[in-house]
């Protein structure tokens, strides 16, 4: 730093704070900002390395985002599942995995938990939002008890 001046404050006869130039500033502001990217990419790589967490196309990501397909759909194909071998893993019947699907019953919260479980997923992955309807599509949800 031949040409920076850095000024120190002292107290008690030690260095306490420094005033540095702003472009100085702005640089290790920049460098600790790189450094937390690094680190949070190191930890999901990580992540993804253990198991803990898996890498998700974006086209199936978009197939729930754009609101055209159920989310419980979407996961199980991504999953490569049927909807037989869902219904199986989950406890309950086929019927009830192809009537969530097309929107033609909601799912219990307990239904779509065990559904959830069987696909490796969070509930709030496979549940619809609040007022998006059974498939994202804006229609109010059917009320159902399962």
């Amino acid at each position: 730093m031949p040409d920076r001046k850095v000024e120190f404050i002292h107290e008690g006869g030690k260095r306490t704070h420094a005033v540095v130039p702003i472009e100085l500033w702005n640089r290790v502001v920049a460098a600790a900002e790189d450094a937390a990217d690094i680190e949070a990419y190191d930890e999901a790589k990580r992540a993804i390395a253990s198991g803990e967490s898996e890498l998700v196309p974006f086209e199936t990501m978009q197939r729930i985002w754009n609101g055209g397909e159920h989310p419980v759909r979407v996961w199980r194909e991504h999953r490569g599942m049927t909807q037989s071998a869902l219904a199986q893993a989950a406890g309950v019947a086929q019927a009830t995995v192809a009537q969530i699907e097309g929107g033609r019953r909601c799912g219990s919260v307990a239904v779509l938990g065990r559904i959830a479980r069987a696909l490796g997923v969070d509930l709030d992955d496979v549940a619809p939002l609040p007022g998006d309807g059974p498939a994202g599509s804006g229609r109010p949800a059917p009320r159902s008890d399962q």
